[in-house]
């Protein structure tokens, strides 16, 4: 573990359990950097004997606020998704399951990271929404993974209506697997109880079987809606109007352009 890096990255439980920690509080921002920090831990642990599991969660009172809103600006979008969406894709084909604790907010691209892996163990207290639509933008990856969760009129009532939910509705919704007062601590007692006695070989084909539809679905589907938020999203006026205003910490006004 460094100080500077926006990750803590360790093993646990005798190499069996790969750790990582959004270590940038209170925001814990999924920024360039933090979306580097992750996509390097991932391919630098993919071969490791005996893994069975990642636990995922963040230092602080938050797991995160979500993305860099100025790496949405029109000149760095392209970079920002382009990364995003393949780290995403680098999760989702990781060959042991990911658990995520989270606590207080997860919104936004920290929801869509959190969305990448399986089952999101959920203090009570957290709230999870996609809040894109706010600023006059869309949330492309979690367009893609929302529905896989949720049922599709909650995918698009998250979506469209850019509101936070509390942990009990996530739960219901089928967006959190558990809620617990520790969450960190829920999800290392199913590791222990369900992923650790397996077979690592075992568990690395069951992912694949289980997960190879989506992944060959996955790739395209980001694809598309990448090239809809470049393309179409980001040369409306009402788009850069939102990101705007959220940085200069004023209401937007839409002109539906």
């Amino acid at each position: 573990m460094t100080d500077t890096s926006p990750l803590k990255v360790w093993l646990d439980r005798d190499g069996a359990l790969l750790r990582l920690r959004l270590s940038r509080p209170k925001a814990n921002i999924v920024d360039a950097a933090m979306i580097a920090a992750l996509h390097a831990a991932f391919d630098a642990h993919r071969g490791t004997h005996g893994l069975r599991g990642v636990l995922l969660d963040a230092e602080g009172a938050h797991f995160s606020f979500g993305a860099s809103v100025e790496e949405h600006l029109a000149e760095r979008c392209a970079a920002m998704l382009t990364a995003l969406h393949a780290l995403i894709i680098t999760m989702v084909e990781f060959p042991v399951p990911i658990l995520t604790a989270v606590r207080g907010q997860c919104l936004g691209g920290g929801l869509e990271v959190a969305l990448a892996g399986g089952s999101i163990f959920s203090s009570p207290d957290s709230r999870f929404g996609q809040p894109e639509m706010n600023l006059g933008v869309f949330a492309p990856a979690a367009s893609v993974l929302l529905p896989l969760r949720v049922n599709q009129p909650n995918a698009e009532d998250l979506l469209f209506s850019g509101r936070s939910v509390s942990a009990e509705e996530a739960r219901v919704m089928g967006l959190v697997q558990s809620v617990a007062d520790d969450p960190e601590a829920a999800a290392l007692a199913y590791f222990d109880a369900q992923l650790a006695p397996k077979s690592a070989a075992a568990l690395a084909c069951a992912v694949a079987a289980v997960r190879g539809p989506l992944i060959r679905d996955l790739r395209a589907r980001l694809s598309g809606v990448e090239a809809l938020y470049l393309d179409r999203l980001m040369k409306t006026r009402d788009a850069n109007e939102g990101l705007a205003a959220f940085l200069a910490r004023r209401a937007p006004t839409w002109e539906h352009i």
